[in-house]
């Protein structure tokens, strides 16, 4: 029973953290759709963030910079 429920709290983070991701990014315009929960995957959820083509990877790539060098100013 207590595996069962570390299971489905995985699966949840899992799905949480997919739908953080899709708003996040739905904020930058982007949308990455092969993103998914693949389920718990040794007791921790498990995002599949799929494949992007090299024009969405820079995008994203530019996005994630910025927002780690505001997050370095902020400190």
């Amino acid at each position: 029973m207590q595996y069962k429920r570390r299971q489905d709290a995985a699966y949840q983070a899992g799905e949480e953290a997919v739908t953080n991701l899709q708003a996040a990014l739905a904020l930058a315009d982007l949308t990455l759709p092969s993103l998914s929960n693949d389920g718990p995957v040794a007791g921790h959820g498990f995002v599949r963030l799929g494949g992007c083509n090299a024009d969405f990877a820079n995008r994203l790539a530019v996005i994630i910079a910025a927002g780690a060098d505001a997050l370095q100013h902020q400190r």
